[in-house]
């Protein structure tokens, strides 16, 4: 089936978003104008230049950072930075899990923050470990655990904390090229079968078009929306679209809006 790239309704909406910080004394702005919405079940990706404000503006969404101007709405309603904590589930670059928890622990912990009781989280966090493909490690540590599986982990542990709208900032940005592939294709696996609304950060192009429904760009700082790519790909989605015709016309286009030069198709990362 093609992908939609407007369903509705809205999950998320920015209207005329910005934002700014002091550093060394001086008032930086990072965001500026920035509108859009996410529909509910929408894959939307955010690719732009380092400091281009793209994990800012993930913080502002989660109510981690406060806005300096616009409208943040989610589920249709406006929502001031102190209510927006909780409403979504936000996944870092780094997996962020605690050396002295299992897997299974580390999994677990989303649930027992939003008060369920350690043994009823043990056990439903144990429930979707095949789903992940993580059966077998329940009670390996951490640092047992390979780059690829502890990002299961981490991804489980947003899942559970059950909210309608995933945040994930380059979730897969730590990981060689190989398992990277292997992990984009079981992320779109889990989503299909899932079906949140996503707004995903990454530098990397091919990602974007792959797992996205439409891909956002953003400038230079301060931060502006540049130009918006509707992805016209079957779902569910496989490899192969990356050899068609309809992946290079997409890349084409938005490595023109990136204004990238060179063959790397992808940006370097950065903090902001």
């Amino acid at each position: 089936m093609p992908s939609n790239p407007h369903p509705s309704p809205s999950q998320l909406a920015l209207d005329n978003v910005s934002a700014s910080y002091v550093e060394g004394g001086e008032t930086l702005v990072a965001l500026t104008g920035i509108s859009f919405e996410i529909a509910d079940g929408e894959f939307v990706a955010l690719i732009g230049p380092s400091g281009s404000g793209k994990s800012t503006l993930l913080d502002i969404v989660s109510g981690l950072f406060p806005e300096t101007g616009g409208t943040v709405r989610i589920g249709g309603t406006p929502q001031p930075v102190e209510a927006r904590l909780g409403q979504s589930a936000y996944m870092r670059q780094r997996d962020l899990l605690l050396p002295w928890r299992t897997a299974l622990g580390n999994a677990a912990l989303a649930l027992e923050v939003h008060g369920v009781p350690k043994r009823e989280a043990i056990h439903r966090a144990a429930e979707r470990f095949p789903a992940f493909g993580l059966a077998g490690f329940e009670n390996a540590w951490p640092g047992q655990l390979s780059g690829g599986m502890r990002q299961r982990v981490a991804f489980l542990r947003t899942m559970l904390a059950d909210r309608p709208l995933l945040l994930l900032d380059e979730p897969f940005g730590a990981l060689d090229a190989l398992n990277r592939v292997a992990m984009q294709a079981w992320l779109l696996e889990l989503w299909e079968a899932e079906r949140h609304s996503v707004l995903l950060v990454t530098h990397d192009i091919d990602e974007a078009i792959f797992l996205a429904d439409r891909v956002i760009v953003l400038s230079s700082r301060p931060g502006a929306i540049v130009h918006v790519e509707s992805i016209f790909l079957d779902r569910p989605r496989r490899r192969s679209v990356l050899a068609g015709d309809t992946f290079f016309r997409h890349r084409s286009r938005l490595a023109e809006a990136l204004g990238i030069l060179d063959d790397s198709m992808a940006i370097a990362g950065g903090d902001r």
